[in-house]
């Protein structure tokens, strides 16, 4: 059985955390079961929803620790504890610690409510991702898995899903038609990896059926 982390941060909402624990337990991942949810903030509305899930979730604030190396230490036992055989960020705010990272080599995931490269980076998420999308003028949107690496939205990309921007969309509206999207293309990259399609070569991820 795949064992499967979800981090979280404080304000996120939890539905790409509740498409991923809806998907392993309808078999949609095979094999794969969500063992924790790890959050910022006890009070977060995606660790509250975990629990009536029925998951386990833990509490790792980083306001509570004097540095980031404490920080990254008290997550990282937390992790080991759960023996996760892969991680997925869904609505983590944080640059990931560089101890996770190496940690888990490959192995953790997370969606960009973008096409990556573009619109990433520190302080893109959320509704700013769309609104930068509608400034931008471009005719089509979509959302990226990719792998994690030591920077925001940098690693190698494993799936990509585009939508239409309509003439009238505005950030609420586009983030509403790209959600469902973004919690069957992560269900799908979750898939792939957990039953060994996926090689990361460099940049570039292959999958092998």
């Amino acid at each position: 059985m795949n064992r499967i982390a979800i981090l979280v941060s404080g304000a996120s909402r939890g539905s790409n955390m509740q498409a991923i624990i809806e998907a392993c337990r309808a078999g949609r991942i095979p094999d794969s079961e969500v063992v924790a949810v790890i959050g910022s903030r006890d009070d977060a509305p995606a660790l509250q929803k975990a629990r009536t899930l029925g998951i386990s979730t833990a509490v790792v604030n980083p306001k509570e620790f004097p540095d980031a190396d404490m920080y990254a230490d008290a997550l990282l036992w937390v992790l080991q504890k759960a023996q996760p055989d892969l991680i997925c960020l869904a609505g983590y705010m944080r640059l990931l610690p560089k101890p996770i990272v190496q940690a888990y080599p490959w192995r953790i995931l997370n969606i960009h409510p973008a096409l990556l490269p573009l619109f990433g980076g520190r302080g893109m998420y959320g509704l700013k991702v769309h609104q930068a999308v509608l400034e931008s003028g471009l005719k089509v949107t979509g959302c990226t898995v990719h792998f994690v690496d030591e920077n925001y939205d940098t690693g190698p990309i494993l799936l990509q899903r585009c939508v239409p921007v309509q003439d009238d969309d505005t950030a609420e509206t586009l983030a509403a038609r790209l959600l469902p999207i973004e919690h069957e293309t992560y269900i799908e990259a979750i898939r792939l990896v957990v039953q060994g399609k996926v090689r990361v070569e460099g940049r570039r991820v292959r999958v092998v059926e």
